[in-house]
């Protein structure tokens, strides 16, 4: 019997995978461990293997195609087979994985779009993924169940294109097409009930505004919408490239930071000429040593790691009211790769040795260019790291790796004009720091403390490294 391949579940917050590339054709033959296809979900990219020998009869997803999980993507028989027929005899029963995940949403509170209506249960539960309720709450437009369907708030009626009607963020990225984006004091009028959008508002390119909405039931009155108009483009190139994959991710995750915490940036430098002494003498040191390929990069990070505990409050997450703070550093280092920022996860850094914190680094950040991370090892950071400095940047405001509560930007080293033993003014090399917080649950005054402990941590690291 032909064996269906079906889009594998690559993580429980995983809802698709986008299919980067066939490695066969149809009418390959192919090994059970023969990979398939590349897929890449929103943090990497993994192969797929066929699962079973025999030949490849029919490829049902296009390169590039969005797959949700536990889809059919592939039908792999013996020559002849009739694929139509052994695909439609499987498609009742494509695995046996664990259930999606159910999110119990009230009637006529925030719930979750698609091709078929969700089930709703007697009990108002509807089938709906935390990333599309996310995105929907995100938008101003919340997912209610209402008079027996579900639907944005004030939007459209919903249906759930995931397995078994489920609700996912494409449902919800489907119906926010067309709608108007909502002012706060909007969407904490809608929020309160009794009040109803129009389809187009007064504000700026058809915002909403708190004076735009109108009580339910009554007819919005018809407001003039004046629209700048675009540029004439000339006859210049103009090329439309999609947002998906880890470029989506990248650009819902620092919006949704910006819109859900209070970041506030603090600029210091800190003396770094010992550092260099010590990172040129490690240089030239043998390899039986291990540290002939620190880099200034990894010794940061370790003073980070070493500095870290001693402010418990900057190594935290802010989890709703709740701020949860870590005993050990599990270090976070921004690496700039072809497909986006990816964020790896140094483990346990304030227990390891330095030469321990520069192999990890540079495995790590090996691995997330080669696009052979694993989902693992990109999640758990309770504190990040982000360099610019080898791009001659002096000062920057990093965005909070949320739900962490701080990350550190580390800018290049310039010559400082210093005060001298005898008066004088020389120059030195210092490094700037860009410490951005979340001021919410870390007030100016403690964090700017941190920083100071950093720089003083750097500007003596050979006297660190005996600790």
């Amino acid at each position: 019997m032909a064996h269906i391949l079906i889009m594998p579940r690559q993580g429980n917050t995983v809802e698709s995978c986008i299919i980067v590339d066939w490695k066969v054709k149809e009418g390959d033959s192919v090994a059970a461990d023969t990979v398939i296809c590349d897929v890449e979900t929103d943090k990497a990219t993994f192969e797929v293997p066929a699962g079973e020998s025999g030949t490849v009869l029919k490829l049902l997803k296009e390169q590039g195609d969005d797959v949700p999980v536990l889809e059919p993507m592939a039908v792999i028989g013996q020559p002849g087979e009739d694929w139509a027929a052994a695909l439609g005899g499987a498609g009742e029963k494509p695995a046996s994985p664990a259930p999606a995940a159910e999110v119990s949403v009230p009637l006529g509170q925030p719930s979750g779009p698609g091709e078929a209506p969700p089930k709703v249960s007697p009990e108002g539960r509807v089938p709906l993924s935390p990333r599309a309720r996310n995105l929907a709450d995100k938008a101003g437009r919340p997912v209610v169940v209402k008079d027996g369907t579900v639907r944005l708030e004030s939007g459209p009626e919903l249906g759930g294109s995931g397995p078994g009607g489920r609700i996912i963020e494409r449902d919800v990225e489907a119906a926010l097409q067309g709608l108007p984006p909502l002012s706060a004091a909007a969407r904490a009028g809608l929020g309160a009930g009794g009040l109803t959008a129009p389809s187009t508002g007064s504000g700026p390119g058809g915002r909403i505004i708190a004076a735009d909405l109108v009580p339910e039931g009554s007819a919005p009155a018809a407001k003039a919408i004046s629209a700048q108009a675009l540029p004439d483009p000339g006859e210049g190139q103009i090329i439309e490239t999609p947002i998906k994959g880890i470029r989506k991710l990248i650009a819902d995750r620092m919006y949704q930071s910006l819109a859900e915490s209070a970041q506030f940036t603090l600029n210091s430098a800190a003396p770094v000429k010992r550092l260099q002494e010590l990172r040129a003498r490690m240089k030239s040191s043998g390899e039986e040593l291990g540290l002939s390929k620190v880099t200034i990069n990894d010794l940061i990070l370790f003073a980070v790691s070493r500095v870290l505990p001693r402010y418990p409050f900057m190594n935290a997450h802010k989890l709703g009211d709740t701020l949860k703070t870590f005993e050990r550093v599990h270090l976070g280092v921004a690496v700039d790769t072809p497909r986006g920022l990816m964020v790896p996860v140094i483990r346990n850094a304030n227990l390891l040795p330095l030469a321990r914190i520069s192999a990890e680094a540079k495995r790590l950040a090996a691995a997330c260019q080669g696009g052979g991370v694993k989902p693992e090892e990109l999640s758990g950071s309770t504190f990040t790291v982000t360099n610019l400095g080898s791009l001659g940047v002096v000062s920057f405001t990093p965005v909070l790796n949320a739900p962490e509560v701080a990350i550190l930007g580390v800018a290049g080293i310039e010559l400082t004009p210093v005060t001298g033993e005898d008066g004088g003014i020389g120059f030195a090399p210092h490094i700037g720091f860009s410490l951005t917080i979340n001021h919410q649950v870390v007030d100016g005054a403690p964090a700017a403390r941190f920083l100071k402990a950093l720089g003083e941590a750097v500007a003596e690291i050979d006297l660190w490294l005996t600790q």
